[in-house]
């Protein structure tokens, strides 16, 4: 696949560069089976396209969330001893390429005791237990929470946070791929309501002192 224009840009410090969501036009080369002729071209490269294309990785663009619609397409071309028609086609999707050391918001969906898996959008990652918080952290006898020892820091599958990405490692053509997510540093950690670190942090920068937080085992939901 090869790139061509990635057209949602952000400026920032005077340098432009991508989002993390981005639209990318693509070109390609998209095949036409024979009982497929009788519809209008762009209807039949779009089919084929986003079910080749969407949710799969690429390590240039990052993953393709969906295939928007087809710019341009030329003119079909035969391979003998193949009924289908190739050919070359331009196109927009819609892309999530994570950046390293860009700060993102998500949610808890799985504790393990080496760590806790957030989504962020289309992908997950993975917060390594020595990467949740400046503490040392165990994971609660019903595994439904992480606790930090000396901070009283509790962290629960549903909660809201906040870190910052560390590693990517994606291969092209895969449906998934590795993240790896810090919450160690200031200002990072959970945040909304439920008594936010990151509220914890700016208290303490203004000499305040954070209260520990209650602790709460809720209970894993079921069916």
């Amino acid at each position: 696949m090869a790139v061509g224009l990635i057209v949602l840009r952000v400026l920032l410090s005077g340098e432009e560069r991508p989002q993390v969501y981005s639209i990318v036009t693509v070109k390609d080369i998209v095949r036409i089976p024979p009982n497929q002729f009788g519809q209008p071209i762009n209807e039949a490269a779009l089919v084929h396209l986003r079910k080749n294309h969407e949710n799969v990785l690429d390590r240039d663009i990052g993953l393709i969330i969906a295939v928007i619609e087809i710019d341009d397409i030329g003119q079909g071309r035969l391979i003998p001893g193949d009924g289908a028609t190739y050919h070359s086609v331009t196109y927009k999707v819609l892309t999530f390429k994570p950046i390293r050391g860009e700060i993102i918001e998500g949610n808890v969906v799985e504790l393990m005791d080496f760590g806790a898996f957030i989504r962020m959008g289309p992908l997950d990652g993975l917060c390594h237990v020595s990467q949740i918080c400046d503490d040392f952290i165990t994971q609660d006898s019903k595994g439904n929470a992480l606790l930090g020892k000396e901070s009283g820091r509790i962290l629960a599958e549903g909660n809201q946070v906040r870190a910052r990405i560390t590693s990517i490692s994606f291969e092209s053509g895969n449906r998934s791929g590795k993240l790896g997510l810090t919450m160690r540093q200031p200002f990072l950690g959970k945040i909304g309501p439920d008594q936010s670190w990151v509220e914890d942090d700016v208290k303490a920068a203004h000499g305040e002192t954070p209260k520990k937080e209650k602790k709460k085992h809720p209970e894993r939901q079921t069916g």
